[in-house]
């Protein structure tokens, strides 16, 4: 019998830094951020749920927009901890993916990966090798120093887990205010594993973001 996997889907956030339009309702051409997302993840076999915690404004939206039987709309939380808590209380599979909705950009390929080393590892991200130099900078604007790259990487979604792990690690660290699943598993000295990904693979954040998505895609 295979693994069934379970799908989040963040959307839970006011796009504050991306003006005065939630992100994930505009278009690539004639498909939203968040549909573009979404259809990434409901052809996969493996794959029976995908739970949405959404921004209240936007859960009317949604139900309007996804029909899927797969697909789910709850109440996002105030932060994106509590946001993908109150969807980790919906899942009934035993493996789980967690992914930004505002990634419409993440290949299936890179998906399929994740799925199949979760089964192994327990708890794994996708992360792209840093590129860039990097610089560690005082409050006062000054460089202190360069930081060796070697070993740094740039944080993706999807990420990946055993539902039970990431559940507990949820309800240990409830207080707590994480911009992302597998640090909570770093606090907690739990191994978390990376899955090579793709530098296309960005977030849309500003509105430059969204003019690349639509030159990709």
């Amino acid at each position: 019998m295979y693994n069934k996997f379970s799908v989040i889907i963040t959307a839970g956030g006011t796009s504050s830094r991306y003006g005065n339009k939630n992100k994930l309702l505009e278009k690539i051409k004639d498909k939203t951020v968040i549909e573009e997302t979404v259809s990434k993840f409901t052809d996969i076999e493996n794959i029976t749920e995908i739970i949405i915690p959404a921004n209240e404004t936007i859960i009317d939206t949604f139900n309007n927009m996804f029909k899927n039987p797969k697909i789910k709309i709850i109440e996002g939380g105030n932060t994106r901890q509590k946001s993908v808590y109150n969807a980790l209380k919906e899942v009934k599979n035993d493996y789980v993916i967690i992914h930004d909705g505002a990634r419409p950009l993440i290949r299936k390929d890179t998906i399929l990966y994740v799925m199949e080393h979760v089964i192994d590892k327990n708890a794994v991200s996708v992360m792209t090798k840093t590129t860039d130099t990097i610089k560690e900078v005082d409050s006062n604007g000054r460089i202190i120093r360069t930081i060796d790259r070697s070993k740094l990487y740039n944080t993706q979604t999807p990420q990946a887990f055993k539902t039970k792990l990431i559940k507990e690690a949820h309800e240990k660290l409830i207080d707590g205010n994480y911009t992302d699943d597998c640090s909570m598993l770093e606090e907690l000295n739990i191994p978390v594993y990376i899955v090579n990904g793709s530098y296309t693979n960005i977030k849309i954040t500003i509105k430059s973001d969204l003019d690349f998505a639509k030159l990709y895609i």
